[in-house]
């Protein structure tokens, strides 16, 4: 080669960038307060919310139905434990949906009052000032106008105002912004949340809900006894139900009766009831229909579901009578096919039950044998089958009053076949071996009464209506800012620069740019610096 080419052989410096110094507690817990307050870990937590809530309509809960959850116990002895552990069957008052809530709650107010501070103060200021290079924005007019600068501006503010936008006008410019009421749809949105959480919170810490059948003839107590399952919130005594009562005199279900598909529709339900505020009070009689609540101490009483119970007479094997009244039986099919159980435990000499079928309309079918043909009462029967044994009840374990525990019991049997018959009113089944016998004595119908008292309903309301509210005014509010610049042009009068921008996309921002400078009045030509296109005189 010519030369020698020097070649460096010097090693690199290497500098070592220190770590960060690590947070300190106040460090940390700002960190921590604004990652929970931000927009993304309150959708994280609404979304958790949502997932929490699932086991709750999974598994059965223990303030809605505990007889359920001691059925799934009983039927899932290995992994029941478990899930009891992990709160699967209250999952509503469990630690960790508390905790879920309370954080999507604490994310939320930090997300709303910072941002309705910030909000305000942008209501308040006035609208920015046009740029300086105008036609460098998305939509752009330069128009000349025979009228003054002045002049100019006059018609402009006049029209902007007519359109509601907020105006700011100096010698040669004016600034105008609307649409403000977008963020304020979006801050009442998250507002609306707010309340929906608080309102479900009151009404599961100081409202109650409960379900109990009133037979016609009978007398409903707002007590805890009287009550088929009662869901009291956690911060509600039941000491505290108001002391209303409720006596179903008579109960009327129109069906439709005329031959086709509508056949056995229901028409209308109305029960007919005497009721006393208090003890004290008058006895006063009104009716109560499916979408017309009867409204007492402050609870709503709602006519849920209603049905058919027949009347028995039950003779134990000395002839006495252990067992009299009617025992309501639940509607299986769209024709009321009704199943239910009488239970006699004090007979003698063993203890009776009876598995039986309330038929309205009573048919035999040459395929399912005796069924209803007809929701309507037009021909009551009743099937039982008969039961002997130890009926269960003394052994302490909550039992449902629809079911036989049969356990430890036997079916009646005469001549080696089950004792079974279809009974009409005033017929009688004889059982044999001196256990006595059971007489159907016809009907009456029963109801079934919803109780409830949601504090947090007005504020669940209320927070519906505003959600829907903002999230229109989101949807169809625009955030929008115009400018116009005006200039003194020799020989050709003032020309007008107009500019716009829309803070969202789509929209009719060209639109509007065309008809405010329609407006104007323009002589010569207007141009677009987007379209490139003629704006109509």
């Amino acid at each position: 080669m010519g030369s020698d080419v020097a070649t460096s052989t010097a090693a690199p410096t290497i500098t070592h960038t220190p770590p960060p110094p690590a947070m300190g507690p106040l460090q940390l817990a700002r960190w921590a307060w604004r990652q929970l307050t931000s927009m993304r870990v309150a959708l994280i937590l609404l979304f958790l919310l949502a997932v929490a809530a699932v086991p709750g309509s999974v598994f059965p809960q223990r303030r809605v139905d505990p007889l359920a959850v001691a059925d799934f116990v009983e039927a899932n002895p290995g992994t029941a434990p478990w899930l009891d552990r992990l709160s699967m069957f209250d999952v509503y008052g469990s630690p960790w949906f508390g905790a879920v809530y309370v954080l999507l709650f604490i994310s939320l107010v930090g997300c709303v009052v910072p941002r309705s501070r910030h909000h305000l103060q942008a209501i308040r200021a006035r609208p920015p000032a046009a740029p300086r290079r105008l036609e460098r924005l998305p939509e752009h007019r330069r128009v000349t106008s025979d009228r003054d600068a002045q002049g100019v501006l006059d018609v402009a503010e006049a029209a902007l105002r007519a359109k509601r936008y907020r105006v700011d006008r100096t010698a040669d410019t004016l600034a105008a912004e609307r649409g403000h009421l977008r963020e304020t749809g979006n801050l009442v949105f998250h507002f609306s949340l707010l309340l929906i959480l608080v309102g479900a919170a009151l009404g599961g810490l100081v409202g109650y809900r409960g379900t109990a059948v009133v037979v016609e003839g009978e007398t409903f107590a707002n007590t805890v006894t009287q009550y088929d399952d009662l869901s009291p919130g956690r911060l509600y005594d039941p000491a505290d139900l108001p002391p209303f009562s409720v006596a179903l005199d008579d109960f009327e279900a129109v069906f439709e009766e005329e031959r086709g598909s509508q056949r056995g529709i229901a028409r209308d339900f109305t029960a007919v009831v005497t009721y006393r505020e208090s003890p004290d009070d008058d006895e006063r009689t009104t009716t109560i229909k499916v979408n017309e609540p009867l409204q007492l101490g402050g609870a709503k009483l709602h006519l849920l579901g209603h049905g058919y119970a027949p009347i028995f007479t039950v003779e134990d094997g000395d002839g006495d009578i252990v067992f009299q009244g009617p025992v309501p039986f639940l509607p299986q099919d769209k024709n009321f096919t009704s199943a239910g159980v009488v239970k006699v435990p004090d007979a003698v000499p063993e203890q009776l039950g009876f598995q039986g079928f309330f038929l309205p309309t009573a048919i035999i079918d040459t395929e399912l044998g005796p069924t209803s043909a007809f929701p309507g009462a037009l021909n009551p029967a009743v099937v039982l089958l008969a039961w002997r044994g130890d009926l269960g009840i003394d052994a302490g374990i909550p039992q449902s009053v629809y079911q036989l525990d049969l356990d430890n019991m036997d079916k009646v049997t005469d001549d080696g076949q089950p004792v079974s018959q279809i009974l009409g009113a005033g017929d009688i089944l004889e059982l044999p071996d001196g256990l006595g016998r059971i007489t159907y004595d016809g009907y009456v119908t029963w109801i079934n009464l919803q109780v409830s008292d949601n504090p947090g309903l007005p504020v669940l309301l209320t927070g519906s209506v505003l959600a829907m509210v903002s999230v229109s005014l989101s949807l169809f509010v625009r955030r929008r800012r115009l400018w116009f610049r005006v200039a003194a042009d020799a020989g050709a009068g003032t020309v007008v620069d107009v500019a716009g921008l829309d803070r969202a996309h789509g929209g009719d921002l060209a639109d509007e740019l065309d008809a405010l400078v329609r407006r104007l009045g323009e002589v010569g030509s207007a141009t677009s610096t987007m379209e490139g296109s003629p704006v109509p005189r």
